[in-house]
C-alpha cells in the first residue's frame, strides 16, 4: 500500500507539470506549436543522456544477471504485447496513432523519475534495460506506422541517435569504462529534464486543443481503457506465468520495475513522432492527457495486484 501511495504522488507530480505547459499556453507566453521544437530536444538530446547515465553503474555478476531478468522479460513482454494489440488493432479497427498510443507506454520518460522515487538510483539501470529495448520499436515499428512509411530505412534506424545510445551506453558498461565525472554529471542533468520536458509538451498541446471535443470523444476513453486496464492486466498475466521473479533475490524487484514499464500511460514519444511526421499529434497528445489522469488511479492498484498475486 505504502508503494502504490508513493506511486500516486509522483503520478500527481508529473500531472501538475503537464497543467503548466498548458497555462503557459493559455497565457499566451508560448503557442501550442512551440511544443514540437522542445519534442525534439526530447527525442534527440534528452532521452540519449538518460541511456548513456543509466549504464554508468559497476559492472559485477548479480548486475549482469540482473540486466539479463530485466531483457528476457522486456523483449518477451514487447513481442508478445505487440501480438496482442495488433490483433485489438482489427478487432476495433484502429487507426495508426490508437494503436501506437496502446502499445507504447510512456516508460521513456516515467520510468526513470518513479523507480528513482521508490526503489532507489541503484534500481534505474533495469528499467532503462525496457526503454532500451521499446526505443528499438519504437524507431522501427512506431516510426513506420506514424510516418505511414511503406518500409524500414535500416540505415536511418541503425544511425539513430538513442540506437547510437544503446550501443555506447551497452558497450561502456561490458568493458567497465566510467565516464569522467564532469561528463557524467552533465548527462544526468540534462536526463533529470526528461519527465518535465514530456509533461510539458503534453500540456502544449492540450492547450490548442477544443477541450469538449476531446473530453465528448468516445473513443479517447475506449483508448485509454485498453492501454490503462487491459494491457497492465494481460502483462501481469504474462510476468506471474513466466516465473522470471523467482530466478533471483532481485528478481521480484527487477519484474516490478519492467511491469511500471509497461503500465505507464500512453507514450508522449507517440505525440512527438506524430509531430515530427505530420500525423495527428492533438489526438495523441488527447490520449496521452487522459491515460496520464487514468494512471492516478489505475497505476497504484496493479500494483497492488502485482504485490498481492503470487
Amino acid at each position: 500500500m505504502h508503494m502504490s501511495l508513493l506511486l500516486m504522488e509522483q503520478i500527481l507530480e508529473l500531472f501538475l507539470m503537464i497543467l503548466m505547459g498548458f497555462i503557459i499556453v493559455k497565457a499566451g507566453l508560448v503557442t501550442d506549436e512551440d511544443s514540437k521544437v522542445l519534442s525534439k530536444i526530447v527525442l534527440y538530446l534528452i532521452i540519449p543522456c538518460v541511456i548513456i547515465n543509466a549504464f554508468q553503474v559497476n559492472y559485477t555478476p548479480k548486475t549482469v544477471h540482473g540486466l539479463l531478468i530485466a531483457f528476457i522479460a522486456s523483449v518477451m513482454l514487447q513481442i508478445l504485447l505487440l501480438i496482442i494489440v495488433s490483433f485489438m488493432g482489427k478487432l476495433f479497427c484502429l487507426n495508426e496513432v490508437e494503436i501506437a498510443s496502446i502499445y507504447y507506454s510512456n516508460s521513456g520518460n516515467l520510468i526513470v523519475p518513479i523507480v528513482t522515487f521508490i526503489l532507489g538510483q541503484e534500481w534505474v539501470l533495469y528499467g532503462c534495460v525496457f526503454m532500451s529495448v521499446q526505443l528499438i520499436f519504437i524507431w522501427t515499428h512506431c516510426k513506420k506506422i506514424i510516418s505511414r512509411e511503406t518500409s524500414y530505412d535500416w540505415r536511418k534506424i541503425v544511425l539513430n541517435i538513442n540506437m547510437i545510445s544503446i550501443a555506447f551506453g551497452a558497450i561502456l558498461f561490458f568493458a567497465q569504462i566510467h565516464l569522467p565525472e564532469i561528463l557524467n554529471n552533465t548527462l544526468s542533468s540534462v536526463g533529470d529534464m526528461i519527465g518535465p520536458a514530456s509533461m510539458i509538451v503534453a500540456g502544449m498541446l492540450f492547450a490548442g486543443m477544443d477541450l469538449k471535443k476531446i473530453f465528448g470523444n468516445k473513443r479517447v476513453y475506449i483508448i485509454s481503457s485498453l492501454r490503462m486496464i487491459v494491457i497492465p492486466l494481460i502483462a501481469l498475466a504474462l510476468i506471474k506465468l513466466s516465473r522470471l521473479a523467482a530466478l533471483s533475490s532481485d528478481a521480484p524487484k527487477i519484474m516490478l520495475i519492467v511491469f511500471l514499464a509497461v503500465i505507464t500511460p500512453s507514450a508522449s514519444t507517440v505525440t512527438q513522432m506524430c509531430q515530427v511526421y505530420g500525423n495527428d499529434a492533438k489526438y495523441a497528445s488527447a490520449i496521452n492527457v487522459v491515460t496520464t489522469l487514468c494512471a492516478i488511479v489505475t497505476m497504484p492498484l496493479m500494483v497492488l495486484l502485482f504485490t498481492y498475486i503470487k
